[in-house]
């Protein structure tokens, strides 16, 4: 094993303490599934492998983690602002960071004031039918997404467009959806948007072009950065699990 085997050899609580390192950002990150393999039966050489090829590039993505103490602050000093200046931009502001909070619902709330006081842009009836359709409340999100979408087809890289049709197929409107996932998929290869074509074709019975349309989604990964994978990692394993559900 050369020098570095021989420390861990003689220090084996480091190469215990390495596989346990590995092992939780294997689970919390979830990459290619050989990787528990490489951990378990390589040991802490494997841990090494590991850590140096996935986990130190996620190094440049804690910076996203502790955002969340400034924006929180941002949030108390907004909350407290309002008191004395209940205005449209102030309540926008507040929608957008109790989302990137994970505050659905005050998020909404804070879109409908901001819509009340002023209703001339976009972006709040953007982001409270996102709201919405992340909450499961499909019908709500309708309206606010087929403004934006007639105002601008292409707002947000078309992913408002996709949003608009999985919130048709999610009120039963399956043609309208549909007509609408092709054309929007002419041009945009969002993996939400695929992902959400696929579960349409799935849920009328239309098991192999739903395959294909999650197949596209795992057919973009060998292509992409590894920045960009790992960004995409959710909508991966999303579409792994279409590809289980349906039959070969």
């Amino acid at each position: 094993m050369g020098f570095l085997g021989y420390l861990l050899y003689r220090f084996g609580f480091i190469g215990i303490l390495l596989q346990g390192l590995a092992i939780v950002h294997f689970i919390r990150r979830r990459p290619d599934n050989y990787w528990i393999f490489i951990i378990l039966f390589l040991g802490p050489i494997g841990a090494i492998i590991y850590l140096f090829v996935e986990a130190l590039p996620d190094i440049g993505l804690l910076g996203q983690s502790f955002k969340v103490f400034p924006r929180r602050k941002r949030i108390g000093e907004l909350e407290a602002a309002i008191r004395d200046n209940p205005s449209a931009g102030n309540y926008e502001d507040l929608g957008g960071l109790y989302m990137d909070d994970g505050n659905l619902q005050s998020a909404r709330v804070a879109f409908d004031k901001a819509i009340a006081a002023r209703a001339d842009t976009l972006d709040p009836f953007y982001r409270r039918g996102v709201c919405a359709i992340l909450l499961g409340d499909a019908a709500a999100a309708l309206p606010d997404l087929e403004r934006v979408v007639a105002k601008e087809p292409d707002y947000d890289f078309q992913r408002a467009a996709g949003l608009l049709a999985h919130a048709y197929a999610q009120t039963g409107q399956k043609e309208k959806a549909e007509t609408l996932f092709r054309r929007v998929t002419v041009t945009s290869t969002l993996s939400e948007t695929c992902l959400n074509f696929a579960d349409l074709l799935a849920s009328e019975g239309r098991d192999a072009e739903a395959r294909e349309w999650a197949q596209k989604v795992l057919d973009k990964k060998p292509t992409m950065p590894g920045y960009l994978r790992r960004r995409e990692r959710p909508w991966f394993r999303r579409a792994k699990e279409v590809l289980k559900r349906l039959p070969a």
